[in-house]
């Protein structure tokens, strides 16, 4: 996976950073996405993922992970040869994800990584929305978390 990794504010420190690229690259393997396959996460704070959420999703307040994918499989980009794929773009705030982690009873790392899936598996054209589509997501991301050793 080329992934751009923004944390301009330094809200994650080096180990957790290290974790999500990592991760990244993991997912990528299990979904057998070619190495070149293009894909960014920007670290925010709760403002600045609120604004985003109001703005793009109609919905102001704070949250965990929003996912931005290049195709959403209505109006996918032609196939040029040669031009690594972009998946597009995961905006993730910390400070929401270590209170998730705290509300559901387990570390940080797992909380992290289950957020750094779900973002993934979004841009990769799962959802969770329809019972059978969630019958599908879950699972997977259930299945590379402890695959990865991000057990519950």
């Amino acid at each position: 996976m080329d992934l751009e990794f923004y944390d301009d504010d330094n809200r994650l420190d080096a180990k957790h950073q290290d974790l999500v690229k990592k991760l990244v690259a993991f997912c990528g393997e299990e979904l057998k996405k070619p190495e070149d396959t293009e894909m960014s996460i920007t670290i925010v704070s709760d403002e600045e993922i609120q604004r985003i959420n109001r703005e793009y999703r109609d919905t102001d307040r704070v949250t965990d992970v929003i996912s931005f994918a290049i195709e959403d499989g209505e109006d996918d980009l032609p196939d040029v040869p040669g031009l690594p794929e972009n998946i597009g773009d995961l905006f993730i705030d910390p400070d929401k994800v270590r209170a998730q982690s705290v509300d559901y009873g387990h570390s940080f790392e797992r909380e992290l990584g289950y957020t750094v899936v779900h973002g993934f598996l979004h841009l990769n054209g799962y959802d969770h929305i329809k019972p059978e589509d969630e019958a599908i997501m879950i699972p997977l991301q259930e299945k590379i978390l402890d695959a990865y050793g991000l057990k519950r």
